[in-house]
């Protein structure tokens, strides 16, 4: 009975392992897609700033990646901290940065038409 917990508790870890690894990669996808201009345009800091800061999150969301179901990984404060930075720049920079929109300059809001807002 014991074993089947221990079998069920490192499967709930892996796959919020696997949730937390999926979401810094989802923000270093989004951090590198972006031109460095919107950054400064959206007034936060800068590409480089904020790339280094997610892949060193992903970087360590994968190290706490659990290397089989029954191992045990290294989710601890790391892990908790890589996700926090993660949700900050998904929360708060991505946001910002979205509406320069890379190379096609400001977006406009998402309902809009051709010829302005409906």
């Amino acid at each position: 009975m014991t074993n089947l917990i221990g079998s069920v508790q490192s499967g709930i870890l892996l796959v919020i392992s696997l949730a937390a690894f999926g979401l810094t990669v989802w923000a270093l996808v989004d951090a590198l897609r972006h031109s460095a201009a919107a950054y400064t345009a959206a007034g936060k800091r800068t590409k480089t700033f904020w790339v280094a800061i997610v892949a060193v999150a992903a970087a360590i969301a994968f190290v706490s990646l659990p290397l089989s179901v029954g191992t045990a990984g290294m989710p601890g404060l790391l892990g908790i901290v890589a996700v926090v930075a993660a949700a900050v720049y998904l929360a708060d920079v991505r946001p910002a940065v979205r509406q320069y929109g890379g190379r096609r300059g400001p977006r406009r809001g998402t309902g809009s038409g051709p010829y302005g807002p409906w």
